[in-house]
């Protein structure tokens, strides 16, 4: 596909916004607009949340059946998901990355 054809006028406008709304995760546009989110998808994140569950049980537990003379135990470390802060938990997880209308607009000039 050349996207030169569209200047051509062999390339619709409504065919190129189908293309470009349908471009892989993994593209270089979606790299662009989203960083490493990209390489993200939903079940990486429901991933990354079943293993902070994990380890906030784990910890739980642990501090629960400590002796009470014992140190207090260090919260776990939420596993970093892309585009947050290192060591902070992702409030609200994000969906899989796909330029919405007007990032495409902006794109395209």
């Amino acid at each position: 596909m050349d996207l030169l054809d569209w200047h051509r006028g062999r390339l619709s406008s409504r065919r190129l916004s189908v293309l470009v709304q349908h471009l892989p995760r993994d593209s270089a546009l979606a790299r662009q607009l989203h960083g490493e989110a990209a390489d993200w998808s939903v079940t990486d994140y429901l991933l990354a949340h079943a293993v902070d569950q994990l380890q906030e049980a784990n910890w739980m537990f642990a501090t629960v059946n400590r002796d009470e003379d014992s140190d207090t135990l260090d919260h776990p470390e939420p596993v970093v998901r892309p585009g947050d802060p290192a060591g902070e938990r992702a409030v609200h997880d994000r969906p899989a990355a796909s330029p919405s209308s007007a990032e495409i607009a902006r794109f395209f000039g």
